[in-house]
């Protein structure tokens, strides 16, 4: 057993760790939330229609979701612990980009360098959080992603109160906050590397595997990208539309919307708290069945009742639907173990990819037909949960200091590979 296991002042020092990736996950989200909170800024500047906005997502989302599963298979064999700074000053730049934009391109260009920026950010900060988490993979992922979700609620929030009122060249403001994070990660970077190096001299390799054939194991991988699909498909009909529908079919003004999509997106951040840590204790596969089809009823009733209504299922929705990615992606890293950057990079590029194909694909849509039926045909996309009984069970041991020993040096081996 580690030192870093047996010593409590190791353990807490692990705890910061997990905190301080959980804080540059929730202000790189922010960046990116910035983008899409400020939609109705853009549309207005530059006339652009739904289909336009739709691309603006997919530009966005396709240059994580493409990127993102070769960074994680890269860093597999050779970890970069000082990409994740290198990520940040990425999507810095994007934002700047979009700042200043004079025209649509600009907007492009700069939605593209927030993806890219995310590409890298992703793979290497989610395998620090499974290194930090001490065996309970659920939990280090609830914590590393309940930063990123807190950061994307906080868009509408700042869009609102500081944007609005003093126009696009302000979200340049934000940059500072990338640069605090820049420096945060450096850091957090150097205890990657040092941290890994020493306890690599203490452990040899330990391997764990699953009774699983490969047909089964790549069956499961394809029921879980389908489940992500309807997630994200769903997620992005609110994150990119909810204020044009609300604006639209309630009358509410954009700042009481901006509002309104900020209540959902923080229930989403407080939801995905829950997802890790019951799945530690019932099983992932339990959660993933509750948080997806669970949330079935509420869609279908949504489109077809009043404000106030609407805005508290929305709460209720992003609440449950938020803890499925923590569990859908640890139930990933027990199918592949020893591909934390790989499984890690796969399922962030796949929820970018499929959040902003969603995006293009809803938008169109509504620009043939309307917001509110977006809305209808969206409130199905839950009923694919019905394919988390095709998820085969995995019973794990509870974490204990065997399970901690496993996973710590399941992450850091390749790190020694490197001397």
């Amino acid at each position: 057993m580690s030192e870093a296991i047996r010593n409590p002042k190791e353990n807490s020092a692990t705890y910061r760790v997990l905190g301080g990736a959980s804080l540059c996950h929730m202000l790189n989200d922010m960046l990116q939330s910035l983008f899409v909170a400020a939609y109705p800024i853009f549309k207005g500047n530059f006339h652009l229609s739904f289909g336009q906005i739709g691309a603006l997502t997919l530009v966005f989302q396709i240059t994580a979701s493409l990127l993102q599963p070769l960074v994680g298979l890269y860093t597999d064999r050779r970890p970069q612990p000082y990409s994740l700074p290198v990520g940040m000053t990425i999507s810095m730049s994007g934002l700047l980009v979009l700042a200043f934009a004079q025209n649509y391109g600009m907007l492009l260009v700069g939605g593209a360098l927030l993806g890219v920026g995310s590409s890298i950010f992703h793979p290497e900060s989610s395998r620090l959080a499974r290194l930090a988490s001490g065996g309970a993979h659920g939990m280090a992922q609830s914590v590393f992603q309940v930063g990123g979700n807190f950061g994307s609620s906080l868009g509408p929030l700042l869009i609102a109160f500081v944007v609005l009122p003093q126009g696009q060249k302000s979200l340049a403001w934000f940059t500072l906050a990338a640069l605090f994070g820049i420096v945060l990660l450096t850091g957090l970077g150097h205890w990657y590397k040092q941290h890994g190096q020493a306890i690599q001299k203490k452990h040899a390799a330990v391997k764990h595997t699953l009774n699983l054939s490969r047909k089964r194991i790549g069956g499961a991988l394809a029921v879980l990208i389908m489940l992500t699909l309807s997630k994200y498909f769903y997620l992005a009909s609110i994150t990119s539309y909810y204020v044009f529908y609300l604006m639209q079919h309630f009358h509410t003004g954009e700042r009481d919307a901006q509002l309104y999509l900020f209540l959902f997106l923080a229930a989403v951040a407080a939801g995905t708290v829950i997802g890790g840590p019951v799945g530690d204790r019932i099983g992932r596969k339990k959660v993933i069945w509750i948080s997806i089809l669970g949330v079935l009823p509420l869609t279908l009733l949504l489109p077809y009742v009043a404000l106030p209504v609407t805005v508290a299922l929305s709460v209720v929705i992003g609440l449950v639907i938020a803890s499925a990615f923590s569990a859908i992606l640890v139930y990933a890293q027990e199918l592949l173990p020893g591909r934390v950057g790989m499984v890690s990079g796969l399922f962030f590029g796949l929820a970018f990819g499929l959040g902003g194909l969603g995006a293009a694909v809803l938008g169109a849509l509504a620009d043939r037909t309307s917001i509110d039926f977006v809305y209808k045909v969206c409130s199905v996309l839950p009923a694919l949960g019905l394919l988390t009984g095709f998820l085969p069970d995995i019973h794990k041991p509870d974490v204990g200091e065997e399970a901690e020993t496993m996973a710590t040096v399941e992450v850091l081996a390749p790190l020694g590979s490197e001397e």
